[in-house]
């Protein structure tokens, strides 16, 4: 999301991992494609707020998929006319919403001290978890803490897991929407072992990892993280990223500029059986840029480098 671009990076040390088991909450089991079937493959989803604006979702859904796109991840909408047209749109399209990002918790974070931050951010949740159940999206992205002067990190992991264990996952089990916590610039969940643990002690299958390759880059490798998360990955967000370490500057990049072992990273998805989608998370732009960009995945996938020979 553009508003991590605004945090600054931290290091913190690895917690041990808790063994990672299959579980079921309440007898019920998110639908996932089959990993083990050899037919099975990854899908390509961009970011809705990635394809051109001020037009009707329908234009612009079908500018994604003549793209080469199959999928859009919708951003939190507040308006029930608009979120039906967005449903509308998909239908008329073909294209699917196969997921939502949540927009409250970055203003209103469920680490706060403050309960009415807290419940507004709740609220915003329950919205983007009812969106996610009218379009048929399986998942909701939420980063679950931000950590900052007034917030510990201790505090940030405690209370976050407290907000999404009782006010939170209630409504995901019984809409069957998986809340998929991402890690981000937000000065938490900085190890892989960490992350595998915040999501296994909820000891429920409607909350995964929503994993971003190109957040961990400034400090870890993304393969690594893939292989550590495994099938606790829900979703996936595509972007790239530079660090030149000796003048003390980084940038985000479109796919396959970057830093980033794209061949290792599809090793890993691959080790992992990962079938989900995967969604770019870059700059925006015509139609042209996007058909470019698509095609980039699609050498992503293949196993081959984005740009330029294999």
């Amino acid at each position: 999301m553009n508003n991590r671009r605004t945090f600054l990076k931290t290091v913190a040390a690895a917690v041990a991992a808790a063994g990672y088991a299959g579980r079921l909450d309440a007898g019920q089991t998110p639908t996932r494609p089959s990993s083990s079937s050899s037919s099975s493959r990854i899908k390509k989803s961009t970011l809705i707020s990635m394809l051109p604006k001020g037009r009707p979702y329908a234009e612009r859904f079908a500018i994604a998929r003549d793209a080469g796109f199959e999928a859009v991840e919708m951003q939190t909408l507040m308006r029930e006319d608009e979120a039906a047209e967005a449903k509308e749109a998909a239908r008329s399209t073909g294209i699917r919403i196969h997921s939502v990002m949540n927009m409250e918790h970055w203003s209103s974070p469920l680490s706060s001290s403050d309960p009415d931050v807290v419940t507004k951010s709740v609220k915003g949740m329950e919205t983007s978890l009812k969106n996610a159940a009218l379009w048929g999206a399986d998942t909701v992205l939420l980063v679950p803490a931000v950590v900052d002067a007034k917030t510990s990190y201790k505090d940030a992991y405690t209370r976050s897991q407290r907000v999404i264990r009782e006010r939170l996952l209630p409504m995901a089990r019984d809409l069957k929407v998986v809340i998929a916590v991402e890690e981000v610039w937000n000065k938490f969940l900085l190890s892989p072992i960490e992350f595998a643990k915040y999501v296994d002690e909820f000891d429920s299958p409607w909350v995964r990892a929503y994993f971003d390759v190109g957040n961990v880059v400034l400090y870890a490798f993304p393969q690594d993280w893939i292989r550590t998360l495994g099938s606790r990955i829900a979703k996936i967000h595509l972007k790239d990223f530079t660090l030149d370490r000796k003048n003390g500057q980084f940038a985000w990049k479109n796919i396959g500029e970057g830093d980033i072992d794209w061949q290792e990273v599809r090793r890993a998805l691959g080790e992992i059986k990962y079938d989900g989608y995967v969604t770019t998370e870059v700059q925006g732009g015509d139609a042209e840029y996007l058909k470019d960009l698509a095609g980039r995945v699609d050498k992503f996938l293949a196993g081959e480098k984005p740009v330029g020979t294999a």
